[in-house]
């Protein structure tokens, strides 16, 4: 306790750091606030029976409550995240942002300017949808002044959360937008736990909630684990000439490096991906009412879940794939005077990474979409859909994700004016690589 009390004077200490730290949380709280100020003329207590189900939880949980409440932040941050994949995406098939992209930061400038822009063409197709769902709700739902007031302050909330997220990344502390996705679902977490304590208690079942938590925090921790693995590649450079004394020269062995490649190189991609299409059988079924959709309509069904199981594993391999070009590794080594040992630069090289990658992905997939199902399990066992939703899937790795990057930048803080780190050995390592689109810190 003395060591933590410690650390938290010697981050209080650091005037820049201190300033970060309470700029963000000034940030969270206005995003927090926004979450309650509800559209004109909606009922939000109706429109959060309406949506409770799979779909609606799961929307509400990113939104921080947002969604249910009728929010004018209802949309929240997820279609800036979707118009950064779409740029992405994009960014591999388009040879005019690929330019962009190699343009360096004003490239950047221009790519988030277009996301942008993308943003409100996706929120002006999603703000009609979502006010019709609270339709019956409202004392005038054919007035279009209504209607087009709605979509603008919608727009608007999602083009402010956006602006806020930015504002934390420049003068806060971590990435904003990471941030705000992160601090909307731990916002459900009290009530849902509150929910789960309630239910075991009228059970009495207070030990299985202890075996629940003692499950979660197993669960956290091999999260961890496949944040943060990676394979080191060892990489040697050629040997350089350095000076001597006397004026002679003498060949030195530059100091050996590595290579580190993440087993989980696409982050929670593959889960956003699979969890986006496995959601249009349920829309589907809505409209439709085929029998056989029930059981892709229901997200705890066996089937549903064995299908986003194998879509996640190949969605991981492709989304790999697209993002690390092991071509441009094995040239960028051998322009480096760099190579693998055992391993001749060039066209072997990049056999040797392909066939690498191949090998660390298949476990990191496996056991990513062990992870986005093991809600499922969690409601089988009787714990309760809102709590369930911690157990795995995007929140739960998006939580560990976000905190470990936070955690890495105060540490750097710490260490950079000579204080002791957060950790007596080893170091805090973020997320390098395979983070949402839009959320790189």
């Amino acid at each position: 306790m003395k060591e933590l009390i410690n650390t938290l004077k010697n981050i209080w200490s650091i005037e820049e750091l201190r300033k970060k730290i309470l700029f963000t949380l000034a940030m969270v709280l206005i995003f927090r606030v926004l979450s309650f100020v509800t559209l004109p003329g909606v009922n939000p207590e109706a429109l959060g029976a309406a949506m409770s189900n799979g779909i609606g939880d799961l929307l509400n949980m990113f939104s921080g409550g947002a969604f249910t409440n009728a929010s004018i932040g209802a949309l929240g941050i997820m279609p800036y995240i979707t118009a950064s994949i779409i740029m992405q995406l994009l960014g591999i098939a388009v040879p005019s942002i690929q330019k962009l992209q190699k343009e360096g930061a004003s490239g950047q400038k221009k790519i988030n300017q277009w996301t942008r822009y993308l943003t409100i063409v996706i929120c002006g197709f999603q703000a009609p949808g979502y006010i019709a769902m609270f339709v019956p709700t409202v004392a005038r739902p054919d007035d279009p002044f209504w209607w087009f007031s709605s979509i603008v302050i919608l727009i608007t909330g999602t083009m402010f959360i956006m602006w806020i997220g930015e504002k934390i990344t420049d003068k806060g502390i971590g990435n904003g937008i990471s941030l705000l996705i992160m601090v909307g679902i731990i916002a459900g977490l009290p009530k849902a736990f509150s929910e789960e304590l309630v239910s075991r208690h009228d059970d009495g079942g207070l030990v299985l909630l202890l075996v629940e938590m003692v499950l979660l925090l197993l669960v956290i921790l091999f999260s961890i684990l496949l944040v943060q693995g990676t394979r080191r590649v060892p990489i040697q450079f050629a040997k350089r000439i350095v000076s001597a004394r006397g004026g002679k020269q003498q060949v030195g062995q530059a100091p050996r490096r590595y290579l580190p490649l993440k087993v989980n190189a696409a982050g929670v991609m593959p889960i956003i991906f699979a969890q986006a299409l496995m959601a249009l059988p349920m829309y589907a079924n809505s409209y439709l009412k085929i029998s056989w959709l029930n059981d892709y309509a229901n997200n705890g069904s066996f089937l549903y879940n064995i299908t986003l199981f194998f879509m996640i594993i190949i969605f991981t391999y492709f989304y790999t794939a697209i993002t690390i070009n092991p071509n441009q590794m094995a040239d960028e080594l051998k322009r480096n005077g760099g190579f693998i040992p055992g391993v001749k630069p060039g066209r072997k090289t990049s056999e040797f990474l392909d066939t690498l990658l191949s090998r660390i992905t298949l476990p990191g997939s496996i056991f990513l979409g062990v992870i986005a199902i093991l809600p499922a399990f969690a409601m089988m066992f009787g714990v309760k859909q809102g709590f369930a939703l911690f157990f795995g899937g995007t929140s739960l790795l998006i939580m560990v994700g976000v905190v470990l990057d936070t955690l890495q930048q105060v540490e750097s803080y710490l260490l950079n004016r000579q204080y002791d780190g957060l950790m007596k050995s080893g170091r805090i390592k973020g997320r390098s690589g395979g983070n949402m689109p839009g959320m790189v810190g």
